[in-house]
């Protein structure tokens, strides 16, 4: 008989808009876990940097550092939902390797979570209200140059759930998710 592991970690992916932060609110309260919005660790260095600076990059870092070196001592009962917008390249394939260390650190069951839309409906979420205000992208050409230069990370976790958004509620979409999970 296999002994399940005593925590969960599931990743959500997107590009900015999809609805990363209100599915993983919603699943954090079902699923009785911590979120981990990844503005949690952007904004101190979107705070006092420009992305340009160096400090910026280096400021990220050392903040998601700090975050996994503690997640890896919560109580092992304890599950997290963090949210991202890693795109397939070496940087953010290196990005991801942290949430594949925390997990096997943690003896946790780590889910991936990819989440997309149709672009003309991601450029309508972008601009949502509340959205500069928490330091978040609102620039729909800056989207529009994101999608076209980049494809989404996906495919390097052992469980992976890829849902595209567009006609679902946030609701639908984490219900989709705990489905998967076994809720």
């Amino acid at each position: 008989m296999t002994q399940k592991p005593a925590s969960r970690i599931v990743h959500i992916n997107g590009w900015p808009g999809t609805g990363k932060l209100t599915v993983g609110r919603l699943l954090a309260k079902r699923l009785g876990a911590r979120l981990i919005d990844n503005h949690m660790l952007l904004n101190p260095a979107e705070a006092l940097f420009a992305r340009s600076n160096p400090l910026h990059a280096s400021l990220r870092e050392q903040v998601r550092r700090a975050v996994f070196d503690h997640a890896v001592r919560a109580d092992p009962a304890e599950s997290f939902v963090f949210t991202d917008a890693l795109a397939d390249d070496a940087d953010d394939r290196a990005t991801f390797s942290c949430y594949l260390d925390l997990a096997a650190a943690r003896g946790a069951d780590l889910v991936a979570v990819l989440l997309d839309c149709a672009p003309e409906e991601n450029a309508r979420r972008l601009v949502a209200p509340g959205r500069s205000e928490a330091l978040k992208l609102t620039d729909t050409a800056k989207l529009q140059q994101l999608r076209a230069n980049y494809k989404l990370l996906r495919g390097l976790a052992e469980q992976t759930v890829e849902i595209d958004t567009t006609e679902l509620s946030p609701e639908g979409t984490a219900a989709r998710i705990l489905a998967h999970l076994g809720f």
